[in-house]
């Protein structure tokens, strides 16, 4: 038979195509990219969970006495919920940070879905406005340990400190936040008078109710934020 000869390789032209899992493929960022879509942490029941909402550019400020007030009404709403519980809030211009338990990962998202529905009647009711007000996703970080759960209470109750780099004249709490019916300060001569309703639950988790304390009680005068990222 006659020999055959060496097969040549034959190049063809790439084929162009959009994303995939190529360098620079994908939607770039802008100035204030949103929180990814990554999976979640697992949520249980035993671990309260540290959650961040933000709203959307050109929304006034969730420190508004007005929208405060209708807030702490609103929140009061949702004590009714099992699998849910709001235990504490602090609100910022820009942001709310909550401390907030669950039962699971079910729970958690529906109970952000209220939390989230009630800020947003309440910032359009107050400042006569309509559309979206908040981002499209929340932030959530689950606390296993009796540290992380200290360090997001301080961080949480005392976030208006952080972010005013100042010490308060008289340890006043916070009026925009639950630090009115927190019972884990270590001096409580500055918390101003509670309203008559009350838009939080005690905890249920060992961690939220017991196990935090082990690490000290809480400071009015301490500025958080050394050992738990800025969101």
């Amino acid at each position: 038979m006659p020999r055959l000869g060496a097969q040549l390789d034959l190049h063809l032209p790439t084929r162009r195509e959009w994303g995939g899992r190529r360098a620079g493929a994908g939607r770039k960022p802008g100035p204030n990219p949103p929180v990814p879509h990554r999976r979640r942490q697992l949520v249980a029941a035993r671990f309260p969970a540290h959650v961040t909402v933000k709203l959307l550019p050109g929304i006034p400020s969730l420190r508004t006495v007005s929208l405060v007030r209708g807030l702490e009404q609103s929140f009061a709403a949702l004590r009714s919920r099992g699998d849910f519980r709001l235990v504490h809030y602090t609100l910022q211009d820009t942001h709310a940070h909550l401390i907030v338990e669950a039962r699971d990962a079910d729970a958690l998202g529906r109970g952000m879905m209220a939390v989230g529905a009630r800020i947003a009647r309440a910032v359009n009711r107050t400042f006569r406005r309509r559309g979206h007000v908040l981002t499209e996703r929340f932030h959530a970080r689950i606390l296993r340990t009796p540290r992380e759960v200290r360090n997001a209470l301080a961080y949480v109750l005392l976030n208006a400190r952080r972010h005013a780099q100042r010490v308060w004249a008289g340890l006043r709490i916070d009026p925009a936040s639950s630090g009115r019916w927190f019972d884990g300060w270590r001096r409580t001569q500055a918390v101003p008078a509670r309203a008559r309703v009350v838009p939080v639950v005690a905890p249920r988790t060992w961690l939220l109710a017991v196990g935090w304390r082990r690490h000290g009680l809480i400071d009015p005068e301490e500025i958080p934020g050394a050992t738990i990222r800025r969101l």
